[in-house]
């Protein structure tokens, strides 16, 4: 099984709908994260190393992931906006489509 970890700003919209994607998949583990000040729950070293794939919603996220954790690897940014609410189906399609890309 493969574990993916995906961020955004604040862990309130994008991410965690993300890994809601997942919640019943046997080919998958995710765990989703924010790397914003205010933020409830913070990207965390383990979540890090737990990771096979990080997925981040925009290159802001991505930048911030590697000032904290300069050893990651092979993050992906699937460019995703901040204008949209977590059961929002436009912002599942979107995931979905660009996840499609590599998993």
């Amino acid at each position: 099984m493969k574990n993916l970890l995906f961020i955004c700003s604040g862990n309130i919209d994008r991410s965690p709908c993300a890994e809601s994607l997942f919640k019943n998949s046997e080919k998958y583990s995710a765990k989703s994260a924010g790397v914003g000040p205010l933020t409830e729950n913070p990207v965390r070293k383990e979540m890090v190393e737990w990771a096979d794939i990080i997925f981040v919603m925009e290159d802001e996220h991505k930048r911030l992931l590697l000032e904290r954790f300069p050893e990651v690897e092979g993050i992906i940014v699937l460019e995703v906006g901040n204008n949209f609410l977590r059961y929002d189906p436009e912002l599942e399609n979107i995931l979905r489509e660009k996840l499609y890309r590599y998993l």
